[in-house]
């Protein structure tokens, strides 16, 4: 299993000398919150962008490295605003991977709870499953990437 982080609020860190919230460049709210896990894992930092910033060159960069890694299953965190888009994108190209997008409504460094337990469901689907496609867990749910979409009026993920 592959943890790829391509930023998103999950990592957001507040920036006191401006005032704002920013992706980092850096893996560390993914490291924090294995810590706590008796596992390996191996993690790879990407793009390190909200999500509303991603663009197709950064969706074709994720397909790179999923279609050149050794692994089957990949957790993406992700952030929740076109993490459907990217998901879509992946599911276009893979029919032979497990691949769970996962995020947060919070940044972890401001409230850790939802974070770490999105990440932990990610991870226990992800073992425990054997059928491979694309899937987004976020908000308590884990479903295919098309059967689950961001409410943004009451700010969760509902599946549809």
């Amino acid at each position: 299993m592959l943890i790829l982080n391509s930023g998103g609020t999950f990592n957001k860190k507040y920036n006191k000398l401006n005032g704002e919230l920013e992706v980092p460049y850096d893996n560390s709210a993914i490291e924090r919150i294995l810590q706590s896990v008796d596992s390996k894992f191996d993690i790879a930092g990407l793009i390190y962008k909200d999500s509303l910033d991603m663009t197709m060159s950064d969706r074709k960069v994720l397909a790179s490295v999923i279609m050149e890694s050794n692994d089957d299953t990949f957790i993406i965190v992700h952030g929740t605003d076109t993490m459907h888009l990217s998901a879509e994108f992946l599911a276009e190209i893979f029919d032979d991977r497990k691949i769970v997008f996962v995020g947060a409504m919070n940044p972890f460094e401001i409230d850790n709870v939802e974070a770490s337990l999105n990440l932990g469901m990610a991870i226990g689907f992800a073992r425990g499953t054997s059928e491979f496609g694309v899937y987004i867990c976020m908000s308590g749910y884990i479903e295919s990437w098309n059967k689950i979409e961001k409410n943004t009026k009451f700010g969760k993920f509902e599946v549809v």
